[in-house]
Formats: C-alpha cells, sequence, structure tokens
C-alpha cells in the first residue's frame, strides 16, 4: 500500500472506530508507529482535523467525514448486503476487496445511520449453501480467467460435457477467448470465443480442468457487448412432466434450468420444459422416483424405462 492509499485509510479508520492508537495503526497497516506518526503529520498538514491525546490514542475532531457521501440506512443495508454477497459468491480477491468496500461505507455512516442500519441488517440474513459458493478449483479458475480478461489473453482447459464428442468422449480440450463471466441460477459461467468450434460458445467453471493462461492475446469483436448478449436459444426439444401433489411443491422448487411453466391440475402438476435434448432431464426425473411421470416425448420415456431397468438388475 502506498503512502497516500494508507493516509486515506488511516482518516477511514479513525471515522470507523473513533479513537485508535498509533501502535494499533501501525499494526493494521503492517508498517511502523513511526510511519504512522508521520502520515499524521501530513494528514494534519493537508488539513484534516486529527487531535491525538496522550495514553489514549487520534481521533477526528467531530462532525468531519470524508468522503462527503451521505447514505440513508436503507441504502446502507442495500450496499453492505451487496459486500455480503460478493464476498460469498466470488472469488477470494474479490470477497477481500468486498470486505474492505464494506468498512469504508461503514466508516463514512453518520453515528445515528449507523445504529438504524446495524438493526436493520441484523434483522436480514444471506445465506449461503456450498453450493452457492465457489470451491477451491473453481475459486482459481475465476481469478485465473479475470485476469485473463484483463491481459486480453487466450487460456486452455480440458471441458467435461453430459453430451458425448464425434469421438464418445465427454472430454475435449479448448482453447478460447474469455468475454466475460456471468453468474446464472448460482453457476458461474463464461462467455468465450471458442478455437475448437469457431463460435461463441458458454463453459461452466465447475466442469473446467487444468486451465491456464496462453501467451497469445485476443481482441474481443468492438460490438461485443457481455450485458446486451443474447445467446441463441437452441432448447427445442418441449418436455411435459406430471408431478403427483405430494411431491410438487418440492419439483417446483428445484430451480431447475429448463423449467418454462407450471400448471396445477387436479391429479398432480404438469411441468413443461425445453430442452436441447430428452437426455437432458434424465437425472432429474429418476430423481423424484415414482413421483414424476414424463408424459412426452417419447424418447425421454424409453430412456427412463431403460433406467429403471438397469437399476432393477442391480437389486
Amino acid at each position: 500500500m502506498n503512502k497516500t492509499d494508507r493516509m486515506l485509510a488511516i482518516v477511514l479508520e479513525l471515522q470507523r472506530k473513533g479513537v485508535v492508537r498509533a501502535e494499533d495503526l501501525a499494526s493494521v497497516f503492517e508498517t511502523s508507529v513511526r510511519t504512522i506518526y508521520r502520515d499524521i503529520q501530513a494528514l494534519s498538514e493537508a488539513g484534516v482535523p486529527v487531535v491525538g491525546a496522550t495514553g489514549q490514542g487520534y481521533s477526528l475532531v467531530k462532525g468531519y467525514f470524508l468522503p462527503p457521501v451521505s447514505f440513508t440506512a436503507e441504502e446502507a443495508v442495500t450496499l453492505l448486503i451487496g459486500t455480503d454477497f460478493v464476498e460469498q459468491r466470488f472469488d477470494t480477491q474479490y470477497g477481500h476487496q468486498a470486505s474492505a468496500a464494506g468498512r469504508k461505507i461503514e466508516a463514512v455512516l453518520p453515528d445515528d445511520v449507523k445504529e438504524n442500519a446495524a438493526r436493520i441488517r441484523q434483522s436480514i440474513r444471506l445465506l449461503s449453501t456450498r453450493k452457492d459458493r465457489l470451491q477451491g478449483q473453481e475459486k482459481e479458475y475465476m481469478e485465473q480467467i479475470r485476469r485473463a480478461i484483463l491481459e486480453q489473453r487466450k487460456i486452455s482447459f480440458g471441458y467435461t460435457k453430459g453430451r458425448q464428442e464425434a469421438d464418445g468422449s465427454h472430454r475435449s480440450v479448448r482453447t478460447a477467448s474469455p468475454y466475460g463471466l456471468v453468474l446464472n441460477r448460482g453457476a458461474w459461467t463464461l462467455v468465450a470465443w471458442c478455437g475448437l468450434r469457431q463460435e461463441i460458445r458458454h463453459f461452466r467453471l465447475s466442469r473446467m480442468s487444468g486451465l491456464t493462461i496462453l501467451d497469445d492475446r485476443f481482441e474481443a469483436p468492438a460490438d461485443f457487448d457481455l450485458h446486451e448478449y443474447q445467446p441463441e436459444d437452441d432448447r427445442h426439444v418441449r418436455v411435459c412432466i406430471l408431478v403427483q401433489p405430494e411431491i410438487a411443491g418440492k419439483a417446483a422448487e428445484s430451480g431447475n434450468f429448463y423449467l418454462e411453466e407450471v400448471e396445477d391440475r387436479a391429479d398432480g402438476r404438469l411441468m413443461t420444459f425445453r430442452v436441447r435434448q430428452p437426455e437432458d432431464l434424465l437425472q432429474w426425473v429418476l430423481g423424484w422416483g415414482s413421483g414424476a411421470v414424463v408424459l412426452e416425448p417419447e424418447a425421454l420415456r424409453k430412456l427412463v424405462r431403460a433406467e429403471a431397468a438397469r437399476m432393477l438388475e442391480r437389486y
């Protein structure tokens, strides 16, 4: 941390805690007490009203706030919940930055707003399951991909798909130009130009392996905007499944990516999906046992029957 950043951070720390000893500041910023003394002197000379009390520490003159930003309690809570979300759903580096940002937001709040924000925040809890959080390998890959995007460098990685490749394998090695990262229904996905397919493709981080950043550079198309980008929808197979009443609620809440429509009927809940191929829903259907019945297409009905027969042989 350079001197300018450290001096600003000292002001924010004083605003957040009120009174802080030089020794504690030195510990926070991993520097010497003498350096803190020099920083405090420089702040005073720059017009920041820092006062020191022997045996107590440094503080700011009451009423001094930096930066001059005014938040309502609701605005502050919104920002702080946002930092909590980033800490839970992003990689380690962004998690640390989100935590630091949260401390800065708290530091600039007047006492009355800070107290109200704390009460509101205590009444809201952002739960995160293990599935929601980036795990070890994905966390590392996200950091690498972000760096590759920033430096405009291509990446190489192994990728495992549910569908077989032409050679019968489920795994292939890809070289891609990373355009951006998208969080979709709890799963991080890379949007990139795929050298193998010669088109923009999507890759789940959870299915990647052996990712490396290459020396080769790329330049994203001038007209590509990740926020405006709409991938072509190739889910052309319609699937209708009747779910029995006793599990209808859980099935509808399962958050299946392919779910399009839900209709309550006297004999259960009719759930309509659109998929690329019938196999996309096979495991989901099997997971509900006899409680889910495929009405169409016949191709998926055959897959369920075949898998059920194989299961029966093992029991």
